[in-house]
C-alpha cells in the first residue's frame, strides 16, 4: 500500500473515532438528570437540571407523576440534601398527572435531591433520589 492510501485511510479512521469523542466532550454541562420508576398503576420522575438564576447557580427541580388514577390525591414531598422544601397535596387531573416544581441553589460539595409521592387514603408510596456534584 503507497503512503498517501495509508495517509488518507488513517485520516479516515481518525476522522470517525474523533466525532463521537467531540460530541461527548462538548455534551452540556447543564444537562437534566432524570430518574423514575412505577408508581402504582403509573409512574414517577423526579428531574434535576443545573440553571443560573439572578447570577446564581442552582438546580431546577421537577418532580410528578403521570398514568395514576384521574382525580386521586397525593402528598408530594420535594428534599434538597435531607431538609424538606416542598411539601403540598394535590390531586392529579384528568389524565392521571400530578406535578410540582421548584428552584434550589446550589450547596458546597454534592447535592442530593429526593421526591416521594404518598396516595391519601391508600397505600401506594413511591420515590427516588438523584445526587449531583
Amino acid at each position: 500500500m503507497k503512503t498517501a492510501t495509508r495517509l488518507t485511510a488513517l485520516t479516515g479512521v481518525a476522522t470517525l473515532l474523533a466525532a463521537p469523542l467531540a460530541l461527548a466532550v462538548t455534551a452540556p454541562a447543564h444537562a437534566d438528570v432524570d430518574r423514575g420508576g412505577a408508581c402504582g398503576t403509573g409512574r414517577h420522575e423526579l428531574s434535576v437540571d443545573r440553571e443560573r438564576r439572578s447570577g446564581q447557580q442552582g438546580f431546577e427541580v421537577d418532580a410528578g407523576l403521570e398514568g395514576v388514577a384521574p382525580f386521586s390525591r397525593w402528598t408530594l414531598v420535594v428534599r434538597h440534601d435531607g431538609g424538606r422544601v416542598v411539601t403540598t397535596t394535590r390531586t392529579a387531573d384528568d389524565e392521571g398527572d400530578v406535578d410540582v416544581d421548584t428552584w434550589r441553589r446550589n450547596t458546597a460539595g454534592r447535592d442530593t435531591f429526593s421526591f416521594t409521592a404518598t396516595q391519601v387514603g391508600g397505600s401506594t408510596r413511591c420515590g427516588t433520589s438523584i445526587t449531583v456534584r
